[in-house]
């Protein structure tokens, strides 16, 4: 065998080799260039195939008789730019006279054959500009967040969408949210996850967790007030009400609407408060909301209505006043009882893990659309942390969060642990937490010394 012949086995078993164990490492080596080859070629003839091209003008036709010349054919969109990225290709497509964007979302699966991509995304950027997000690998297989992102308050990184973008939870554009998912299908991790990117902003987080606080109970160092049954819940509830009504008193008094003040200072927020007036935003999380709203007598019935109604509240009232709440459960269903529809309605992010029921997932994406509904109850077993994410504008996207073990949550919090505001409303529920044991010292030799002598 020749040199050539065998550099060219080495290369090609080191390419099998990275496409099974480094897909990543893969796309970049050799993947970008066979991708690009393909689209660059099979385009015109992958887009007549799926019926993408529209036919040409009358007044080619005419001319084309005319001089009787041979008739044009079908006119291909134009593409206006192709880009690379760390995990496919993104293309802009200008489409034709007559194309419709929806005409390109419904053919991605073609599309994905066609090129042999992973999957294909398709979006409008603008009138008459649609944009293909190609992937060349399977990315939520192994998640590998990007190391550098350009975070925000209340904008925090959570996950890898199965087009390669990362997925963001930002509180600020979607106030409140749901999240749910079966027994060790990621939610807890997808929960982890908030708080471990919270822990370093100057926000307070409030918990409640009435598994007795062994999901939020590790991380309480960050933690502002936590609450771990349903009595503590309600009582904390209210003081959260209390302090949104004491916060709506200071927007009130700080609007001054006249005529010689500029609009840009007019605000129903406490983002438009002097900066020495600004609360402490506040993120509740409460952990196993079916515990909130399940009784067994009459008092824990009175007791649940107010628990409920006071939630209702939050999610209606809270975010003008820096509170956002994430729901999060294992079942989220009308049979939960009174309010449960109701408070649905104010929680616009939503996000389902695996469920073992088609009714949560239809709770949670019945308004937004079946397709979503159908993409939740496909999740695989095998695949802890994936989830469709979506919210009230109907679309919906397939996600998968990198998983984030307790120790390294506990980890950040402690870290962060001198954040932690104080918030006068709710003292009485800031945990009670012995200081940090400082690191252990070196261990004493057990070699007896002996005294130097002459």
């Amino acid at each position: 065998m020749t040199p050539l012949v065998i550099g060219a086995v080495v290369l090609g078993g080191v390419a099998l080799l990275l496409r099974w164990q480094r897909p990543a490492w893969y796309w970049m080596a050799f993947g970008i260039a066979a991708a690009v080859g393909r689209v660059v070629v099979r385009y015109s003839s992958v887009m007549d195939a799926c019926g993408l091209t529209v036919p040409p003008s009358r007044l080619r036709l005419a001319i084309a008789r005319v001089t009787r010349t041979e008739l044009p054919g079908s006119r291909v969109p134009r593409i206006l730019a192709l880009r690379v990225t760390r995990t496919g290709l993104v293309v802009r497509v200008k489409m034709r006279p007559g194309q419709d964007a929806f005409d390109f979302i419904a053919s991605t699966d073609r599309l994905r054959h066609s090129f042999k991509m992973q999957a294909v995304a398709c979006r409008e950027v603008k009138a008459g500009v649609v944009e293909l997000r190609m992937t060349g690998y399977d990315v939520l297989r192994r998640v590998q967040m990007p190391v550098r992102l350009d975070t925000g308050l209340l904008r925090v990184p959570v996950a890898l969408r199965e087009d390669g973008e990362v997925h963001w939870r930002d509180w600020r554009q979607v106030p409140h949210a749901l999240n749910i998912g079966a027994t060790l299908s990621g939610k807890s991790v997808y929960q982890r996850r908030l708080v471990s990117e919270l822990a370093p902003q100057p926000v307070a987080l409030v918990g409640i967790d009435c598994k007795n606080g062994v999901e939020l109970a590790p991380l309480a160092r960050r933690f502002s007030a936590l609450a771990d049954n349903p009595d503590d819940a309600l009582g904390l509830l209210d003081a959260l009400l209390g302090r949104m009504t004491g916060i709506y008193e200071v927007i009130r008094r700080e609007q001054r609407i006249s005529s010689d003040v500029d609009d840009a200072e007019i605000t129903a927020d406490i983002w438009g408060l002097p900066e020495h007036l600004q609360p402490t935003p506040i993120v509740v999380f409460v952990d196993e909301v079916a515990e909130l709203a399940l009784w067994a007598n009459t008092a824990e019935r009175k007791r649940r209505d107010q628990i409920i109604t006071a939630l209702v509240r939050l999610v209606q009232l809270g975010r003008a006043a820096g509170i956002y709440v994430e729901i999060c459960g294992q079942r989220f269903g009308a049979d939960l009882g009174d309010g449960i529809t109701l408070m649905r309605a104010q929680l616009t992010g939503r996000t389902a893990h695996r469920v073992n029921d088609h009714g949560s997932a239809k709770m949670a994406f019945g308004d937004i659309g079946e397709d979503a509904v159908l993409a939740t109850t496909q999740i695989p077993t095998e695949r802890p942390g994936t989830a469709v994410a979506g919210d009230s504008s109907g679309g919906w996207v397939t996600i998968r969060t990198p998983h984030t073990t307790l120790r390294h949550a506990v980890n950040t919090c402690n870290k962060h642990a001198d954040l932690t505001p104080e918030l006068p409303e709710l003292a009485p529920w800031r945990p009670n937490l012995a200081p940090l044991a400082p690191a252990a010292a070196a261990p004493a030799s057990l070699v007896k010394p002996h005294p130097v002598t002459d």
